[in-house]
């Protein structure tokens, strides 16, 4: 028989509080001030925009963010002052946790990568297509 799981409840335990205190600290890095605010931009389900995530789900975000983080690093520090002001990094993408299956995902996801490269500056956009 299959398990049956209420509307609305995590689908594993519960992320430990190191991993949301992790979480926080590269959304924060990132530009974001919480969780909600990260909601939109970062495809959190409302569950999570509340701050309540699974363990797998809070690893996988940790290693997307921490991946996102070492990129943007690692790409540009020499070519843009130091003086300048950094833009907020919103241009970090959740991570695929669970398939979603159909074409309406999809279209979420082309929809959300749309806005992520139009609000990327023109250097790093250029920089990004010569490098691929």
């Amino acid at each position: 028989m299959i398990g049956v799981m209420a509307f609305g409840q995590q689908g594993g335990p519960p992320a430990t509080a190191r991993q949301l205190k992790e979480m926080m600290a590269l959304l924060e890095q990132a530009g974001y001030s919480s969780f909600r605010e990260a909601r939109g931009p970062l495809g959190f389900t409302q569950r999570q925009g509340g701050g309540k995530f699974t363990g797998p789900e809070a690893a996988a975000f940790i290693e997307q963010l921490e991946a996102e983080a070492e990129a943007q690093a690692g790409s540009g520090s020499e070519a843009e002052p130091k003086s300048k002001p950094r833009a907020k990094a919103k241009s970090v993408r959740a991570p695929v946790v669970a398939p979603v299956a159909g074409a309406l995902a999809a279209e979420r996801r082309e929809a959300r990568l749309t806005v992520v490269a139009r609000d990327l500056p023109p250097h790093i956009l250029a920089r990004e297509l010569e490098r691929r």
